[in-house]
């Protein structure tokens, strides 16, 4: 359990102690340094023959960013699903939920998300679009995302040294601190500094918790050849979980209902996340530009998992929604002292040769990994009473553990190369693979259920860039992703624990890219194939169901993104159009055909940022979010409207007592529309969640 310190007490400490938009295909660098996606640290995003964003520091400020979500909703491929304002991020990419498991990464090597990651000492986030093999062992299609740290700056004249205070988003107020330098001989040794308290009461009644940071980042330049780099942080945080609204009888209920945490009882209890990652990196300069890199990540994961949790309507026999008078059966759920511990080792060798008459930039690296799951012996998920959007209630407390949990261990191998081979002036041919051996294990919390799964699995990629005129890249590419899938080990399925035929996904992608003069660009058509997993039979006692293989999901899209760039105006568009649908069922043939729930057929995102002549240090900016119908029911029986939100910002940077000072004011869905953000359907149930109202943020920077 974390330990609150009164908030003048924690913010006390942290005083003694002492723009851009995104960075994707459409926006140029604005950051001195070339904007890059971990794994092709040698090209620029503009060389790059893939979709990607990278989203930096100054532009994660601007917006307030406090999760990743925040920072990956610029983007117009992105979108929520299931993302809990009180719980870890769950996002969606080009139509396809990302595995919290397997598809995040810090600073390039894998790390569990099955937490709350804090930002205040992410330099960038970076996403990698599409089937990720070429990146990734296992992993979901939709994208791979990796959190950079903040790093100490590379001379002694670029000090950091800055205070932030900001308030909003409801009545949250944090302070956060930022401190970097070098030191010894030469300034061999350099540092950074981040620690950060916020006091959490956001604009959801009854939600209210705090969290901590604490992070030290360092180097030493041992020789003009060798470096050593390691990372350290340490967070936690406290708040009380928020569920998640449904419908109510066969009426959608209004979004006004999420502004309260209705669910919780007197009796509830908070759910706590607290995190230790750190990293070891030793960079050696070869002879002929060759370099090596080994790089040793670690992290440790403790969570308390709780909720008083709505859940269905007994009275009416539906399970998958509220009742029609707008009660709900209400559930006493702790999972207690989960750990979740990640390693991973890394060591890669990269350079240049000429083969064939031919250039090739290659690399080749070897992973070693392992994900390990300790659990409780067991968890309650108990019956507690009735509850109502209203906040009436009949319930008591029943935190008596009933249910077993699943351990899991899993260990990799994996060996991947990559060569860009310039077989012309203006073109390349880029060629990859990763081979992958995969052990899983798996068993109820009493030993029962013993599961074991072995497999080797090689993901190739292939694509091909041409420089087109007006500045322009053309790409092609094909690549694969793999998901080892393993039956959830419950009593319900006749098939426990076993783990399912490996199962490819594929993405072929066609785009372009450019600048010219004040003018940016990006096109990118895609086709994403899946295989989807199904249940077969009533899955409500034991073995009454079995997992199974059951056909695909493919996606097709076009993103679309535009910008303008002038000493006053910074512009930027971007859409994505997408049509997903089920293809193959044999479980249930209706479905072949049919949209995903929760997947909007059109997201665009436009900004713009005008600078003041008149006003030296004034920006002002304006952002719109547009999120098209999606199917909240199968079939389309019921759907989600389109919605459109509005933020508004100004930032003025001063002189305040001799210190560089930047201020920003920021109205969030400044119109204050109420809408329904999201629709998804889990544990066989359509939830809500709800776009935040009308939200002031107010916050200070100063450079000392």
């Amino acid at each position: 359990m974390a330990h609150h310190l009164p908030n003048l007490t924690c913010q006390a400490l942290l005083l003694v102690s002492a723009s851009a938009l995104a960075q994707n295909n459409t926006v140029l660098i604005t950051s001195p340094a070339s904007q890059q996606v971990s794994g092709f640290e040698n090209i620029s995003l503009r060389q790059a023959p893939f979709s990607a964003t990278n989203v930096d520091n100054a532009t994660l400020r601007d917006i307030g960013a406090q999760r990743i979500s925040d920072a990956l909703r610029l983007d117009s491929s992105v979108t929520d699903s299931y993302n809990s304002p009180a719980y870890w991020d769950i996002l969606s990419v080009r139509g396809f939920i990302l595995d919290n498991r397997y598809n995040y990464r810090r600073e390039g090597l894998p790390i569990n998300a099955e937490t709350m990651i804090p930002m205040d000492n992410k330099e960038r986030i970076e996403l990698l679009k599409g089937t990720s093999g070429i990146q990734a062992g296992t992993s979901a299609p939709g994208g791979l995302a990796n959190y950079v740290v903040k790093r100490p700056p590379n001379s002694a004249n670029a000090s950091v040294r800055s205070l932030t205070v900001s308030y909003g988003n409801g009545n949250n107020s944090s302070t956060a601190l930022d401190l970097g330098g070098r030191y010894g001989e030469n300034n061999a040794f350099g540092y950074r500094i981040n620690a950060a308290y916020e006091d959490l009461n956001p604009y959801i009644q009854n939600a209210k918790g705090h969290r901590q940071l604490l992070a030290l980042a360092m180097d030493w330049r041992v020789n003009s050849n060798t470096r050593l780099e390691w990372e350290v942080e340490s967070s936690s945080r406290q708040q009380m979980g928020v569920n998640a609204a449904s419908l109510i009888g066969n009426a959608l209920p209004s979004p006004l209902y999420a502004r309260n945490n209705f669910s919780k009882q007197a009796w509830s209890v908070p759910e706590v996340f607290e995190g230790r990652t750190s990293t070891l990196r030793l960079k050696q300069r070869l002879e002929n530009g060759w370099l090596w890199t080994t790089q040793y990540g670690t992290q440790r994961l403790r969570t308390d998992d709780r909720l008083s949790y709505a859940f269905g309507c007994y009275a009416e026999g539906n399970y998958d929604r509220f009742c029609s008078d707008k009660t709900f059966d209400l559930y006493d759920y702790r999972s207690d002292n989960e750990r979740r511990l990640s390693d991973a080792l890394q060591t890669e060798i990269s350079g240049q040769v000429q083969l064939a008459g031919l250039q090739h930039e290659v690399s080749f690296a070897w992973l070693r990994q392992r994900q390990i799951d300790k659990l409780s012996a067991m968890q309650a998920y108990n019956y507690a009473g009735m509850g109502s959007l209203s906040g009436v209630s009949d319930s008591a407390a029943d935190p008596r553990p009933y249910d077993l949990n699943t351990n899991r261990q899993e260990y990799a191998t994996e060996v991947s190369m990559k060569d860009r081979m310039r077989v012309h002036q203006f073109a390349d041919l880029w060629l990859g693979f990763r081979t992958s051996h995969i052990q899983r294990d798996s068993q109820r919390t009493d030993g029962s259920r013993a599961t074991h799964d072995d497999r080797t699995i090689t993901t190739p990629w292939l694509a091909f860039s041409h420089q087109l005129p007006f500045n322009s890249l053309g790409y092609l590419s094909y690549g694969q992703g793999v998901e080892a899938q393993v039956t959830p080990n419950r009593s319900r399925y006749t098939n426990a624990g076993v783990a399912m035929p490996s199962a490819k996904s594929t993405q072929k992608e066609l785009g372009v890219k450019g600048a010219q003069g004040p003018w940016l660009w990006n096109a990118a058509l895609f086709d994403i194939t899946r295989p989807v997993w199904g249940d077969q039979g009533a899955c409500e006692e034991a073995n009454s169901c079995t997992r199974k293989l059951d056909g695909l999901a493919q996606h097709k899209g076009v993103e679309l993104g535009m910008g303008y760039r002038s000493n006053q105006w910074k512009v930027d568009t971007a859409a994505t159009w997408l049509n997903a649908k089920r293809l193959e069922a044999v479980i249930d043939p209706a479905q072949n055909g049919q949209r995903p729930l929760n997947v909007p057929n059109l997201v665009v995102r436009a900004a713009a940022e005008y600078r003041w002549s008149q006003v030296p240090g004034l920006r002002t900016s304006l952002r719109l979010s547009h999120e098209g119908q999606r199917d909240l029911m199968e079939g389309g029986a019921m759907t989600l409207p389109a919605w459109t939100t509005a933020d508004l910002a100004a930032h003025y940077s001063t002189k305040m007592a001799g210190q560089d000072t930047d201020w920003t004011l920021a109205f969030e869905n400044a119109t204050n529309r109420s809408y329904w953000r999201e629709s998804p359907k889990q544990f066989g149930h359509y939830y809500l969640y709800a776009g935040a109202p009308r939200n002031l943020r107010f916050t200070v920077r100063t450079l000392f």
